[in-house]
């Protein structure tokens, strides 16, 4: 990936979304600002930026559900994240498998 492509809104921050490397199940969405990013290329593990707390948080290292990179992608604008992991445990801080696990939209379903 080439990171100098990366643009980032005006807190410094780009959207990265989380999924599983092989079954490609979307986990979860977290921010990261460029050392974040650095960190998660250069480390083999997810690093964010926590807004709330203002610090650098890496997935895990507090309830064991780590996430190991597998592949990271930028979009074709520069502007979203898609990190590939290897999630082991949950990804939602709630302990659920996913962060959109809890609340179907019931969408109307277009048809092809």
């Amino acid at each position: 990936m080439s990171v100098d492509r990366v643009t980032y809104n005006s807190d410094g921050l780009v959207p990265a979304v989380i999924q599983q490397f092989d079954t490609r199940e979307v986990l979860m969405m977290g921010w990261m600002d460029a050392e974040a990013l650095r960190r998660t290329l250069t480390t083999g593990r997810v690093t964010f930026w926590s807004r709330s707390r203002q610090e650098y948080w890496r997935k895990g290292d507090t309830s064991g559900h780590i996430q190991l990179v597998k592949g990271a992608r930028l979009d074709c604008d520069g502007d979203t994240l898609l990190i590939e992991v290897d999630q082991i445990g949950a990804a939602c801080h709630t302990g659920d498998h996913t962060c959109f696990d809890a609340v179907d939209l019931h969408p109307v379903v277009g048809e092809s």
